[in-house]
């Protein structure tokens, strides 16, 4: 079947503007074989959001490669300008995926030739590194190369501003329109002229290593990096703070972008952490840590009776909120605050309260987190974090969920706790017993038409759920913030319902509370058995109709 002759005119047209001989080859074969490909490849750029770009890595416009890269950039400089920060400081950093040191290379070379003051990080490094040194450098943004727990066939461009915080609108929509108007690639001037920041990383773990607010340090750690970029930024910065008994997957240390020994490179996924699981328990470790491949999220393991166990999200959110609250010293932080997404467990607020701090909800993503509280800035805020394993333990100095200094901060709080014959189990039993218990999951219906979504939205908003699972629940809607809805009932019941911002999914977010009532395995029970009702209703609501 013949090509449309405007996608051929079209593919012809970057064909010549591309800046890489590869992707001009690669995208000349499919256009000399007439491959309905191309319909996809040239549909347009990837979409600019508030976490920047992510793609496949391959030719065209709708993909993440150099000539993308290069007017993407082109449109961040030309906003940063129009914002008055022309001549200010822009650190790049990268992980090890495919593309990235040229994507970060071509990033470089655009911003110095704008005339901004480029310092590129010396090697591939985990975000946090990133994050940090633009907050350090006082820079006026930072753009990290990665595609953090993505497939293996994608790339990302991650743009932090002054501050080293995410951007919210408009100055995503701002900088998207920006890029729609840059020359094409052939035609953006790029210069060699930056510098490499040598002392970012080590500033960096030196700041993490003075997170430890124990001196307990007999610990044996089992961890690993999920061939990503954390491996040895943790390993320094673990040793550093005290802690020499630690132990990676060796099959996963170093970084590769193929990520052969995982089915998909996050934490949070079935069979990820096998490896991990394994060398714990052969080496009866107290912990073991799993990083994502840019290591700004963190899970925890912990061994059990039975065996070894992840912990959720929510688990590691609420202990390490409690240590740092436990711990925080008040004539420097006399008015903390900490911050926890809709979707994540409501314990934190009851914890909060017991320690007298502020606790706001946010919007999911950290660009809201960093942003709690009434003022908007995250003023006072000492700790964030959202049930998708992002923790901030350092918001001072890192504005974004950092897997390293979580790892460094759980490993703090499992040394003292084991000095004291305790242990993280025995301390989030506690936490339940004075809290209640919060049991918390997950419903996710996959489609392949989106307007799948679009119509139970819809239908949910025409028509507000009175019950559920026999418990009477009202309906807020999120409109026009962001398309979710919260069902709220009895028992700690509540229901977030919301499209998934980056797969094609419906998700819901369930969780029930039981107290406890001197009976913890009988409230564990209950909470169990009324999340599973919680969950079996909650799939026949949303389901396709």
């Amino acid at each position: 079947m013949a090509l449309d002759e405007q996608l051929r005119a079209a593919t012809e047209q970057w064909i010549a503007d591309d800046i890489d001989e590869g992707s001009r080859a690669e995208l000349q074969q499919l256009l000399d074989t007439d491959s309905p490909e191309l319909a996809d490849r040239m549909s347009g750029l990837p979409s600019f959001g508030t976490a920047g770009l992510r793609a496949p890595v391959r030719a065209g416009a709708n993909g993440m490669n150099r000539a993308v890269v290069v007017r993407t950039t082109a449109g961040v400089a030309a906003w940063l300008t129009e914002q008055g920060h022309r001549g200010g400081i822009v650190v790049i950093g990268r992980d090890a995926r495919h593309g990235s040191e040229e994507f970060a290379t071509d990033s470089a070379g655009v911003l110095a030739a704008a005339g901004f003051d480029v310092r590129m990080l010396p090697s591939p490094l985990p975000t946090p590194v990133l994050a940090h040194a633009t907050r350090t450098l006082d820079a006026v943004a930072g753009i990290q190369i990665t595609a953090s727990h993505n497939p293996p066939a994608d790339n990302g461009y991650k743009l932090y501003l002054s501050g080293g915080i995410q951007l919210v609108g408009p100055a995503d929509t701002e900088i998207e329109a920006a890029i729609a108007e840059a020359p094409a690639a052939s035609a953006v001037p790029r210069s060699r002229s930056w510098s490499i920041a040598d002392s970012a990383p080590d500033q960096y773990v030196s700041r993490v290593a003075l997170l430890p607010r124990g001196g307990d340090r007999e610990l044996r750690v089992a961890a690993t990096a999920l061939h990503g970029v954390g491996a040895r930024t943790l390993k320094q910065a673990l040793r550093r703070a005290g802690f020499e008994d630690v132990h990676l997957v060796s099959s996963q240390a170093d970084p590769d972008p193929d990520f052969p020994t995982v089915g998909f490179p996050n934490p949070e996924e079935p069979g990820a952490t096998d490896e991990l699981v394994k060398l714990a328990a052969d080496i009866d470790a107290d912990l073991a840590i799993a990083l994502d491949p840019d290591a700004d999220r963190c899970a925890l393991g912990v061994p059990t009776g039975d065996g070894w166990r992840m912990l959720r999200g929510d688990e590691t959110g609420v202990l390490l909120a409690w240590h740092v609250l436990s711990t925080l010293d008040p004539e420097e932080h006399p008015d903390p605050l900490v911050a926890t997404t809709i979707v994540s467990s409501s314990m934190l607020g009851s914890i909060a309260a017991e320690f007298g701090a502020r606790y706001a909800e946010t919007l999911t993503g950290f660009k809201w987190l960093v942003r709690a509280g009434e003022d908007g800035g995250g003023t006072g805020l000492v700790y964030a974090y959202e049930e998708a394993l992002g923790h901030s333990v350092d918001p001072e100095r890192v504005r974004d969920k950092d897997g390293i200094s979580a790892a460094v901060l759980a490993c703090d709080l499992t040394a003292s706790l084991i000095a004291s014959d305790d242990h993280l189990l025995d301390l989030l039993d506690e936490l339940s017993i004075e809290h209640g218990v919060h049991e918390t999951g997950q419903v996710s219906v996959r489609v392949t038409d989106l307007d799948v979504i679009a119509r139970t939205m819809r239908r949910l908003r025409e028509q507000p759920v009175t019950e559920l699972a026999g418990t009477g629940v009202s309906t807020r809607d999120l409109l026009p913030e962001s398309d979710g809805l919260v069902l709220t009932g009895e028992g700690g019941l509540r229901v977030v319902i919301r499209p998934s911002g980056t797969e094609p999914k419906l998700k819901c977010y369930l969780q029930v509370v039981e107290q406890a009532a001197g009976d913890l395995p009988g409230a564990k029970r209950r909470a169990a058995e009324r999340l599973e009702r919680l969950r079996r209703a909650v799939s026949e609501l949303v389901g396709d109709r």
